[in-house]
C-alpha cells in the first residue's frame, strides 16, 4: 500500500484512452511510407512520436510501479527515449529517420501492449492511488498532447517539402473564403505592477510556477494577430532586404537560408499560394500570418514601428480580455487542421514574445528525470504563448510558457504586436 493512499478519478482511464487515440487519428491519414521520413533534424518521424509518447508511460509508471513488467522489447529504452539523460542511454536524434525497423505495424503492437498494461495499472491502483502516480501520469498525458501537435508540424513539413505537395487532408479548406477582419480597439495596459504565473487549482507545468510581480508600463497590445496581407506589405518593402530592420543573428540567418518569405508561402506566375493541410492554397490575405520565426516576427515588429509583447505583458493582456478559454477558439478538437480568423489569445497560433525562456523566481526542477522536462532547456530560446490549432483544448492556460530557438519556424507560430505608451 502506497503512503496517502486514496481512491483515482474514475476519468483518469478514459482520458488516457482518449488522448492515446488522437495521437493515431493524427497519423491515419498518412501512407506507410509517411511514417519513417526525417527531412531534417528537428523534425522525427511520425512512428518515433507514436513509440516515444508510449516509451514515456512505459518507463515512468509500468517498469517502477507494476510488479514483474515485462518490457514489450529490450532496445526500444534505447530507442525512444529523448532527451532524458537520468534514464538512460539514446539512439541519436539526428538519425531517427534510419530506423526503417521496427515496422510501423510493431510499433501499433507496442501502442497496444502498454496501453493493456495501463488499464491493469489504473486498476491495480484503483484505491491506492497517490498524489505521485498523479503527476507522473498527468505528465504523460500532458507530453503526449505536446507530440500530438509536434506530429502535426512534422506531417506538414514532411508533406510540404515533397516536391508533389500531396494534401494531408482531403476536401476543401473549412471556412477560409471571405473572412473580413473585425477592426478592434487595441488592448490598454495601465502602467501597474502585475502578478504573472499559474495561481489556481490543476495541472501546470513546473515552468509556470512561481506566481511573482512584474512592473509594466503603459502598453498597448492589438487584439488580433498581424495578417498575410500586412505581412506582404512588409515584403513588398523589402522588408528582407534591409538589415536595419533585423537582429545580427537574423540578418545572417536570412542570408544563409536565402529567405524572402515565411515557410510554406510560393509565388506561382505572380500569385502568392501556400502549402496547407489541404495541399497548396491561394494564400488567404486577411488570415494571420503563420510559419515565422522570432527573427521574422522581431523584424516585422521593428518594420511597423511596434515591438513584440514581453511573456508578461502577453499574459496581463490575455487575462484583461479573456478570463477564460472561449468556446470559439481555434484548436485541434474543432478539426480545422488550418488557421482560422485573427481573434482570440488562445488557439489558432503561438505567438512569438520578446521573452527569452528563463526560470521564475524560485524555480525548483523536480528530482529524478522528470527534472529534465523543462529546466535545462532556459537557454538560447524564445518564449510563445496561447497555443495553436494543433493544441488540445485542454491542454492550454494563460500561463502556458512555450519555447523555441529564435531561427525556427516549421511550428504553428504568429505574430502579435505591442507598443508602449
Amino acid at each position: 500500500m502506497l503512503s496517502n493512499a486514496k481512491a483515482y478519478p474514475k476519468a483518469l482511464k478514459d482520458k488516457y484512452l482518449e488522448v492515446r487515440k488522437l495521437s493515431e487519428k493524427i497519423c491515419a491519414p498518412l501512407e506507410i511510407e509517411d511514417y519513417v521520413v526525417q527531412p531534417v533534424v528537428d523534425v522525427s518521424p511520425p512512428k518515433w512520436h507514436l513509440a516515444h509518447t508510449t516509451w514515456f508511460f512505459e518507463t515512468f509508471l509500468l517498469i517502477p510501479y507494476i510488479k514483474d513488467y515485462q518490457l514489450f522489447h529490450k532496445e526500444f529504452p534505447f530507442l525512444f527515449n529523448s532527451y532524458y539523460v537520468s534514464a538512460g542511454v539514446r539512439w541519436v536524434r539526428s538519425n531517427r529517420g534510419n530506423l526503417t525497423r521496427p515496422s510501423v505495424k510493431e510499433i501499433y503492437e507496442y501502442r497496444s501492449y502498454v496501453n493493456e498494461a495501463m488499464i491493469g495499472f489504473f486498476d491495480e491502483f484503483s484505491s491506492s492511488w497517490t498524489d505521485t502516480l498523479q503527476y507522473i501520469v498527468d505528465i504523460g498525458l500532458q507530453h503526449e498532447q505536446q507530440h500530438q501537435e509536434l506530429l502535426l508540424y512534422d506531417i506538414k513539413y514532411i508533406l510540404g517539402h515533397n516536391p508533389l505537395l500531396p494534401a494531408y487532408l482531403e476536401g476543401e479548406l473549412p471556412g477560409q473564403m471571405n473572412y473580413e477582419v473585425e477592426k478592434l480597439g487595441w488592448i490598454d495596459i495601465p502602467a501597474n505592477n502585475y502578478e504573472i504565473g499559474w495561481n489556481k487549482s490543476g495541472f501546470c507545468f513546473d515552468n509556470e510556477l512561481g506566481v511573482h510581480t512584474v512592473y509594466i508600463p503603459d502598453t498597448q497590445v492589438a487584439p488580433q494577430l498581424v495578417t498575410n496581407t500586412e505581412y506582404l506589405n512588409f515584403i513588398k518593402d523589402g522588408g528582407y532586404e534591409r538589415p536595419e530592420l533585423w537582429l545580427s543573428e537574423g540578418w545572417d540567418w536570412v542570408g544563409q537560408l536565402s529567405c524572402k518569405m515565411p515557410m510554406y508561402w510560393h509565388l506561382n506566375d505572380g500569385s502568392y499560394h501556400s502549402y496547407t493541410s489541404y495541399g497548396l492554397q491561394p494564400l488567404q490575405m486577411e488570415h494571420p500570418v503563420m510559419h515565422v520565426s522570432f527573427f521574422e516576427a522581431d523584424a516585422f515588429a521593428r518594420w511597423a514601428g511596434k515591438e513584440l509583447p514581453s511573456e508578461a505583458v502577453w499574459e496581463v493582456a490575455c487575462r484583461l480580455s479573456e478570463s477564460e478559454v472561449p468556446g470559439t477558439a481555434n484548436f485541434v478538437d474543432g478539426k480545422k487542421h488550418t488557421v482560422s480568423g485573427p481573434g482570440h489569445f488562445y488557439g489558432n497560433l503561438w505567438e512569438w514574445t520578446s521573452s527569452p525562456y528563463r526560470p521564475y523566481p524560485g524555480y525548483q526542477a523536480p528530482d529524478g528525470a522528470l527534472g529534465e522536462y523543462n529546466g535545462k532547456f532556459m537557454i538560447n530560446q524564445m518564449v510563445l504563448r496561447g497555443g495553436s490549432f494543433g493544441t488540445s483544448r485542454d491542454h492550454i492556460r494563460f500561463s502556458y510558457r512555450n519555447f523555441f530557438h529564435p531561427h525556427l519556424r516549421w511550428m504553428f507560430s504568429g505574430i502579435r504586436l505591442a507598443s508602449q505608451s
